[in-house]
């Protein structure tokens, strides 16, 4: 388990907590717990009664919803200083979907009735939670758009717009092609098969897992003649 200190520093790099003083952050880092969890370990699953939020310390996890037939749609994939659960703490209900390490991962986990006497005493938290919710509905509203009136090509070029805007136009792929198909809403093969001819056609250059952008303003015009 790490220090308190370096609790706390986690906390404090968290958007939901950037706002606390540092006698704050000392009480909250008192009243949270460090879970660990290995690759693929699920840390809840959707329908679980919601016990509290998690802040990812370290490593990366994916909130990803199951259909009947056992198909899964990630919805997000987190890094270090996100949260997850915010909702559910709120609103009292169980866990809208499931969240599982990507890679060996460190969370630290504050209990649902610590974080609303949290909100209660620290009303901008609550402002807070509702930008981070506000954001995922809006990606949500957009992965209903593309699932609905796009194809696989247009679904994979603006998933890879999308890692240029945050991590330059030279990324590591990081999630598998399985994963990336999942979130995305479709089958490894056909992700595999639209990588290959992106890099055919001179868009990207793949060198194992790492992906270089050649022509971000040509990805952009295949993405707009698309809709």
């Amino acid at each position: 388990m790490p220090a308190s200190g370096s609790l706390i520093d986690v906390l404090k790099k968290t958007s939901l907590f950037a706002a606390l003083s540092s006698v704050e952050l000392e009480a909250l880092a008192r009243r949270a717990s460090i879970h660990s969890c290995q690759t693929g370990e699920v840390l809840f699953a959707e329908g679980e009664p919601c016990a509290g939020l998690y802040v990812v310390a370290s490593g990366r996890i994916r909130i990803f919803k199951t259909s009947a037939g056992g198909r899964e749609q990630v919805l997000a994939i987190e890094g270090e200083g996100s949260s997850v659960a915010e909702l559910p703490v709120f609103d009292g209900g169980p866990y809208p979907a499931s969240v599982a390490a990507v890679e060996p991962s460190e969370l630290v986990f504050i209990s649902r009735k610590e974080f609303q006497t949290l909100c209660l005493e620290h009303p901008e938290v609550g402002l807070k939670v509702l930008q981070v919710v506000g954001a995922r509905l809006r990606r949500l509203v957009e992965i209903i758009e593309e699932l609905s009136f796009t194809t696989v090509r247009h679904r994979l070029i603006a998933w890879v717009l999308r890692r240029t805007r945050t991590d330059g136009t030279t990324f590591h792929l990081g999630a598998s092609q399985q994963e990336l198909a999942a979130e995305i809403g479709t089958v490894r093969e056909l992700v595999s098969r639209n990588l290959t001819r992106l890099h055919a056609q001179g868009f990207i250059a793949i060198n194992g897992r790492e992906i270089t952008v050649l022509d971000p303003a040509g990805l952009q015009a295949e993405l707009t003649s698309s809709v």
